[in-house]
């Protein structure tokens, strides 16, 4: 332990870094800032779309490489044919043909990318951390004699189930072949010797899920901004705002439960919702919100900055998070960081990041439209218990989440696989099973 007691060299994986919404994104961002800022140096090798990092992070000597998929789904053209002149590699050809038989292939394509990329730079990294790939190419890296760590937010195996739930006719198969990479994401995650997981119910899932063994996982919860998400003193509450974040368009995120809610709340009430997320014009979302007639009561906005989201989540009277499952809930602990009073389902991580004894937040159902409108219409109606909530959740997130805690337990957890790398040798501990030897070119 006493080597590693200094400047940890740190790659830092991440296939996706949406920097301002969405779970993975946001955790490479602050992660790696709040590493330098500790002395670690952090190199963060990223494909699209990019992470934005902040100016004390730069200042600190976090570096960005770029590793560049094809941008087969990025708009305005999603879904798109790469031009021949487009093709870099065998690699690229990989990533088309796994679009063409309806499979998302970033996080294997990524991972052989950064295999590559790494080969020749065993010298500058003490240790490589995945940030949710579990892609092949890691288990090429680790061959390449690196220390290897992984973060798993949430087993996607639930994102899942509740998409062939929600789909339609043939679609069901089409979005069971969308996650065939999970079968990659298992394989993988056993065979890591060490993993991080946001919380004690991820933990359950993922071995769960990936059939991983006790002791393999590593409970770090994530952090947020305290000086940005923060009360506005100065800035009065809009009456009636509910504001809530979905970073997808997705079933998990439970969008359609909180319209409905809407529906009923705007028949009795002035009510206005800001749904902060990027709703496919075509989509359910879209289409619930014309069906229920609600569109005057629905604002729509996307794109946010931390400043901006969190001056929106501090105009508000109510927040609510009614996704049907979560690893952890940024968009919870940012609400509750700006002393929003909070209506959350009884999900995943939510009551263990929120608590239970609702002087944080208001815990309903999952799939429960019904109870989340009596839930957001009792907080509209008490000025009182919204003003105690928010002094509550504000002293839960000071006490329990911050970004600077979430990086010096991470250091200290490098620290501690460096120390057994020492012992051991750069030999895995992670378990190899017989059916997974040969070759991983494929999902």
């Amino acid at each position: 332990m006493e080597r590693w007691n200094h400047k940890v060299r740190v790659a830092l994986l991440s296939y996706r870094s949406k920097p301002h919404c969405g779970g993975q994104g946001v955790y490479v961002r602050h992660l790696s800032r709040e590493l330098a800022l500790l002395g670690h140096q952090v190199e963060i090798f990223s494909g699209q779309p990019y992470p934005e990092l902040d100016q004390s992070a730069i200042d600190a000597g976090v570096t960005l490489t770029k590793v560049p998929s094809l941008g087969l789904y990025d708009e305005p053209d999603p879904f798109r044919t790469p031009r021949p002149s487009e093709f870099r590699d065998w690699i690229d050809a990989l990533e088309v043909g796994a679009m063409w038989t309806a499979s998302f292939g970033e996080p294997l394509t990524f991972s052989l990318r950064v295999a590559r990329l790494l080969a020749d730079r065993r010298d500058d990294f003490d240790i490589v951390h995945d940030n949710q790939c579990l892609g092949y190419g890691l288990l090429q890296i680790q061959k390449q004699g690196y220390p290897l760590i992984a973060t798993i937010h949430h087993p996607i195996t639930r994102d899942r189930s509740l998409a062939v739930k929600a789909a339609k006719g043939w679609r069901k198969v089409s979005a069971w072949r969308w996650h065939s990479f999970l079968r990659m994401q298992g394989r993988v995650s056993r065979r890591i010797p060490e993993l991080l997981t946001v919380s004690r119910s991820s933990e359950v899932d993922i071995r769960k899920a990936f059939d991983i063994e006790a002791g393999r996982i590593t409970t770090i919860p994530l952090g947020v901004d305290t000086a940005i998400f923060r009360p506005e003193a100065a800035q009065a509450r809009v009456p009636g705002r509910v504001v809530c974040v979905a970073s997808a368009d997705a079933p998990l995120k439970g969008v359609s439960y909180l319209l409905e809610a809407i529906a009923k709340l705007s028949a009795e009430r002035d009510v206005e919702l800001t749904l902060v997320s990027k709703l496919d014009p075509d989509g359910p979302s879209a289409k619930m919100i014309d069906d229920l007639a609600i569109s005057s009561r629905v604002r729509v906005v996307s794109g946010l900055e931390d400043s901006e989201m969190a001056e929106l989540l501090a105009s508000a009277e109510v927040a609510c998070v009614p996704s049907l499952y979560e690893g952890f809930s940024l968009p919870a602990v940012e609400a509750m960081s700006c002393g929003t009073p909070l209506v959350a389902t009884h999900a995943g991580a939510i009551p263990e990041v929120v608590g239970t004894d609702g002087r944080s937040a208001t815990l309903v159902p999952p799939r429960d439209s019904e109870r989340l409108a009596q839930a957001i219409g009792a907080l509209l109606d008490d000025e009182s218990a919204r003003a105690a909530m928010g002094v509550a959740a504000r002293e839960r997130v000071e006490d329990r989440y911050s970004w600077a805690a979430v990086a010096a337990k991470t250091a200290a957890h490098y620290e501690t696989v460096l120390a057994r790398v020492d012992r051991e040798g750069a030999k895995p501990r992670g378990v190899t099973m017989d059916s997974e030897k040969g070759s991983h070119a494929h999902s």
